[in-house]
């Protein structure tokens, strides 16, 4: 096994990682959101095509293992985890989450969200990821902010998440990381 740097599969993914690096950093700039100090659980990509899921998928077996895969909101999403964590930023990230095309089509093929664990209470999530943020950044034009609550089958945990975008990149947060939901299911 190896990093994704050595994986042909997922050479789109590792030229597309200085662009979502720099979209990164705007818009935590934008939101006056200080990224160094949060504690990032995974990188999360999107595809439109099937077949650009099955080729990254590849790829990643080559770098890591499969720790789950499963249907959630009516398509499979894929979690790995890297046998050489992933340097991103400030970073060094070792689980990646990809899903397969849903019925929304992404801007971009590529690198779209990281996920921040905020540990705390789950109903006071998105109160404490909103507080982190400064007020006029939230309210800038081309800035949207969402909540859910997203569940695989199995799951105990609650998982609520709060998104802010900027429609080329996400930052979501999380009460647990990915492992602490996938563990739950036991």
């Amino acid at each position: 096994m190896s990093g994704i740097k050595n994986a042909e599969e997922l050479s789109d993914l590792v030229n597309d990682l200085p662009r979502f690096l720099h979209s990164l950093n705007q818009l935590a700039q934008r939101l006056d959101l200080a990224l160094d100090d949060l504690e990032v659980d995974h990188i999360a990509v999107r595809c439109h095509q099937n077949t650009t899921a099955e080729r990254w998928k590849q790829g990643l077996l080559r770098c890591g293992s499969l720790f789950s895969e499963k249907i959630i909101a009516g398509r499979p999403i894929a979690l790995f985890e890297l046998t050489t964590p992933l340097a991103v930023g400030p970073w060094n990230i070792s689980v990646i989450e990809l899903p397969w095309p849903g019925q929304r089509l992404y801007r971009h093929e590529g690198w779209e969200h990281i996920e921040v664990v905020l540990r705390g209470d789950e109903q006071t999530l998105g109160a404490r990821a909103l507080a982190l943020m400064g007020d006029e950044g939230l309210t800038q034009p081309g800035i949207s902010v969402k909540t859910s609550a997203p569940q695989g089958q199995g799951e105990r945990l609650p998982n609520p998440t709060l998104a802010v975008t900027d429609g080329q990149v996400t930052i979501k947060f999380h009460p647990w990381s990915l492992k602490e939901i996938v563990e739950s299911e036991s």
